[in-house]
C-alpha cells in the first residue's frame, strides 16, 4: 500500500529479521513502522534495539484493545486511512525540519510476527 503511494519500503518478517534490519550498515530510515500482529513485548524490544542504531520516529500499529506502545513515537489502530495519514504527517514534519533535504529515504515496515 505505501509503495503504491510512492514510498520506499523495506519490509521484514519476524523478530530476528527486524533486529537484523536495525543493524544493517549504511541504511538510514525516515520512519519505522511496527505491524499490529507483533506482540507488544516484542515491539518494545525491537524499538529499544532500533533506537541504538537510528533516531528516526517509530509508528506502532496496535492490536485490538492494546494500549500505546512504550517508546514508540506514535501508536495507532491499523486502519489503512489512519496509517497513510500518520505516515504523511510524520514525514512532512521530518522534511520540514530538514528544510527540503530531499525525498524520504526509506520506511522500515515490520508487517507481522510469525509464531
Amino acid at each position: 500500500m505505501l509503495q503504491q503511494l510512492g514510498y520506499n519500503v523495506v519490509s521484514v518478517e519476524g523478530f530476528v529479521a527486524a533486529i537484523e534490519a536495525c543493524e544493517a550498515p549504511n541504511v538510514d530510515f525516515d520512519l519505522a513502522i511496527l505491524g499490529h500482529t507483533i506482540p507488544a513485548k516484542d515491539k518494545e524490544r525491537i524499538i529499544l534495539h532500533f533506537r541504538q542504531h537510528h533516531n528516526s520516529p517509530i509508528l506502532a500499529l496496535l492490536r485490538p484493545h492494546e494500549g500505546a506502545i512504550q517508546n514508540a513515537d506514535r501508536s495507532i489502530d491499523p486502519e489503512p486511512e489512519k496509517l497513510i495519514e500518520a505516515v504523511r504527517e510524520i514525514l512532512s514534519k521530518i522534511h520540514s525540519v530538514q528544510a527540503f533535504s530531499g525525498a524520504a529515504k526509506s520506511i522500515h515496515w515490520v508487517p507481522r510476527e510469525e509464531n
